[in-house]
């Protein structure tokens, strides 16, 4: 870390600090921490610990709130890199019964409190770096302790800057200036408050960065359940949130409602929250029996409710989702950033706002629609605008999520995570938590018949219909689940994807690929190549009869009936992936079952692609084709197996050698960037960086994972866990893929942004890859650097156990 230079005004400060540095305290509590240990091992892994310095609940606070959101994101990101501790902010003597994250507590109004606090810090050798969230609210009439503060620490300081005002005279530019100088970074939310620091304050732009407030995933539960569920059925309604004051000028909302009932009676108005603490205080419940007095003169009792109260998170999350429309009318032209703000957009509101500066930048003319600070007739307007126009206002909720989605916590959990990977000159391992197994999303995509193809954000859309690409990866997935928990409920749904397959049987033996709603097989059977999903049909067959010992007959005996069926056509297959595809359910096939038949169609596949390999590789490309398109790396694992069954040397050395290439054609210092689905990259031509594919990523793992197997090169699995990171945010964009909240995987990775669909296909295709990390994880369980954590499942978004008695 840098050496502080103690500005002019602090001279007086620097026996304060040189006594700080001679003094050497440590709290009873922080001795006491230990790292975090498997104890069946014996092994010790020890974590960066990051301490937070903020308000914290249970006080009531925006700020408070927000610090615990990044805390628990941080905590289920990189719980096995980062332990993240919380020093609480009190304005005197509040007595809160803190959670245990809260290892100190400082009482901003004593002076005192500010030293003893820096010589604690300190003296605690695991504090690497300290995380300050900063509102000048906080150290009002004592900013000089607190930059007393600042520079007697000896940690590496990160600074958040809550509140960032525009044109500041020169006593406040001095004043942040000051702070700035102590701190190592600076966080700011918005791009807008990154370019007043620069142009008002004179700051240098490379120690900024932007990580946009964070705000939840949710489920997007039906707007009308919602309703239904909280007394509000055939309500329009339009709510505000957060801690009631004056600033939030909800009268001009109540001011706006008579015009707007008289278009539409049936709306309701929902004030969301209590008074804040510090205005109860100060002026009691003034300002909310002000607005209360003003509903029964506009007569509009039967059009607003209050509910005072804080609720719950997940209470607050389903009420913004069943809001029509979401009022922000905050009276600050300067507030920087607003959470409720964000948080709306997140349960994609569309929103009608003041233009503070968050807005501005947000908020365009497909997300929401501003007005002029305490116009009431310009909410009305604009407000009446939108409930008589349903197309345009679902248009700006799609829009709203698209542009909100890259704030999810999981994203600034992650954002947070490499600024202090850089601040610690990259000193810092970040392991990636492994979410929890979920099959919500995948049993929410499947009917009676299979699984739907597409999905309209995380609600399957039925009028896509189905495939048999989808199924027969879903009954693949479906059944290494089965393999790894014994879970007998997921028996149904495999039966359900493999009877799919067979309803796509014909009487040749091949399959049709493409089904309507109605079950039906449509026209795009006949103008489509259908070899691919005949291919991915033979494996999802191979690979069930490979579980012969664990599944039931019953099911073994319909799948054999089918594989033998397809058997014949398969020797017609000249695509590359079709080829390859096959090799590996005949792979599985013979695993349990061997067939000399089967052993001689391996081969004549695998010397196809031989020919291919041979026509078109060269020093510089050793590939099968004069292209890299999608599924690649099953042509090097098809390699692999051919290999494993037949003994030929040949095939090895190409399965090697063509992984070999596609890694170096794929991996880079972003990690994994599969090729794009936009152009294909061909031989001499330069790789389109974006229209990433989970499908792909997928793939690529399981090839990993099978070379890895075979061959024990650690890099295998090392390339395996950072191509697995791509679906947690180690990627181009640093954004989630895997959806944590629905157990579904965005549809891809665009140039500035994720796909949020989340159909079969990237739900299936992410699955299979979590399902193979949890079994290699589980091999791995004796390696000294692996730290083995309990086995989860997400059934109906309860966590269980899984039942380990059950498992074959």
């Amino acid at each position: 870390m840098k050496n502080k230079t103690i500005p002019s005004q602090l001279e007086d400060g620097r026996r304060y600090v040189e006594l700080l540095s001679r003094d050497s305290y440590v709290s009873p509590k922080i001795s006491q921490i230990k790292s975090i240990k498997d104890t069946k091992k014996g092994q010790i892994k020890d974590l960066t610990e990051i301490l937070f310095i903020t308000s914290y609940p249970p006080r009531e606070c925006g700020i408070a709130t927000y610090s615990q959101d990044l805390t628990k994101a941080l905590n289920n990101k990189f719980s096995n890199s980062l332990s993240i501790k919380v020093c609480a902010l009190e304005s005197g003597i509040m007595n809160y019964n803190y959670p245990e994250e809260v290892e100190y507590t400082l009482n901003t109004t004593n002076d005192s409190e500010y030293g003893d606090l820096a010589k604690r810090i300190n003296a605690n050798a695991k504090i690497k770096i300290v995380l300050i969230q900063h509102e000048f609210g906080f150290y009002r009439g004592k900013e000089q302790p607190f930059l007393h503060f600042l520079y007697a620490l000896s940690k590496p300081i990160v600074i958040v800057f809550h509140t960032v005002l525009p044109n500041p005279d020169e006593r406040l530019k001095a004043k942040v200036k000051d702070i700035v100088a102590a701190c190592e970074s600076i966080i700011v939310m918005t791009n807008s408050s990154a370019e007043t620091l620069i142009n008002d304050y004179g700051l240098s732009r490379d120690k900024i960065s932007v990580i946009a407030h964070g705000t939840h995933l949710v489920p997007h539960s039906g707007e009308d359940f919602l309703k239904q569920k909280y007394g509000l059925k055939d309500r329009k309604v339009l709510s505000t949130f957060g801690l009631l004051s004056s600033g939030k000028s909800l009268e001009t909302t109540l001011e706006a409602l008579p015009a707007i009932v008289e278009q539409s009676p049936e709306v309701i108005f929902l004030i969301i929250g209590k008074t804040h603490p510090e205005v109860v205080k100060n002026e009691g419940e003034e300002y909310r029996e002000m607005l209360e007095e003003k509903v029964k003169q506009l007569g509009l009792h039967d059009h607003v409710k209050f509910i005072n109260s804080y609720l719950a998170l997940p209470e607050l999350l389903e009420y913004l989702q069943l809001s029509d429309i979401y009022l922000f009318t905050s009276t600050d032209p300067n507030q920087a950033v607003s959470g409720t703000f964000v948080y709306a957009m997140s349960c994609a509101c569309p929103i009608i706002s003041t233009p503070i500066p968050h807005a501005r930048e947000i908020l365009t003319s497909d997300t929401g629609i501003l007005f002029d600070f305490k116009n009431s007739k310009q909410l009305a307007d604009a407000v009446i605008r939108l409930l008589s126009d349903e197309p345009l206002r679902r248009n700006i909720s799609t829009n709203t999520l698209q542009k909100i989605v890259s704030t999810a916590w999981e994203n600034s959990a992650v954002a947070h995570a490499m600024l202090f990977d850089s601040i610690t000159n990259d000193n810092i391992l970040l392991h990636y938590n492994m979410p929890l197994i979920n099959l919500n999303h995948l049993k929410l995509m499947t009917t009676k018949t299979g699984i739907i193809q597409f999905s309209k954000i995380n609600q399957p859309d039925i009028s896509t219909g189905y495939t048999l690409d989808d199924n027969a990866r879903a009954l693949v997935a479906i059944c290494m689940y089965f393999k790894l928990t014994g879970d007998a409920e997921s028996l149904t749904l495999i039966s359900k994807y493999l009877r799919f397959i067979k309803f796509c049987q014909q009487s040749d033996g091949d399959f049709l690929n493409y089904v309507d709603s109605d079950n039906q097989f449509t026209n795009q059977n006949k103008d489509t190549n259908l070899d691919d999903a005949n291919g991915r049909a033979i494996w999802a067959l191979g690979y069930l009869i490979s579980l012969a010992n664990i599944l039931p007959d019953e099911l073994i005996v319909e799948a054999n009936i089918i594989f033998k069926e397809a058997n014949f056509h398969i020797r017609k297959v000249h695509s590359t992936r079709a080829m390859a595809f096959a090799i590996k359910g005949l792979y599985y096939y013979n695993s349990t079952k061997q067939s000399a038949e089967n052993t001689s169609l391996i081969k004549l596949l695998a010397d196809r692609l031989v020919q291919m390999y041979v026509h078109e590789a060269n020093n510089e490309w050793e590939w099968f084709e004069g292209y890299l398109t999608y599924a690649n790396s099953i042509l090097p694992e098809a390699m692999l197996f051919a290999w494993l069954i037949t003994g030929e040397v040949t095939y090895k050395d190409i399965a090697k050698s063509s992984l070999k290439f596609l890694i170096s054609q794929t991996f880079n210092e972003n990690g994994i960037e599969v090729i794009s689905n936009k152009n294909w990259l061909r031989k001499g031509e330069v790789r389109e960086p974006f229209g990433e594919q989970p499908i792909d990523v997928a793939y690529t793992i399981m090839t990993l994972s099978k070379f890895y197997e075979v061959f024990k090169d650690e890099d295998y699995r090392s390339k395996r866990e950072i191509a697995f990171n791509w679906f947690l945010g180690k990627n181009r964009l640093h954004q989630i893929v895997y959806n944590p909240c629905t157990g579904g995987c965005y549809d891809g990775l665009e140039e500035t942004h994720v796909n949020l669909n989340q159909g079969a296909e990237s739900t299936v295709s992410y699955l299979m890859a979590r399902l193979i990390m949890e079994n290699d994880n589980n091999e791995l369980s004796d390696s000294k650097d692996f730290v083995k954590m309990p086995l989860r499942r997400m059934t109906n978004n309860t966590l269980q156990p899984i039942n380990f008695a059950k498992i074959h």
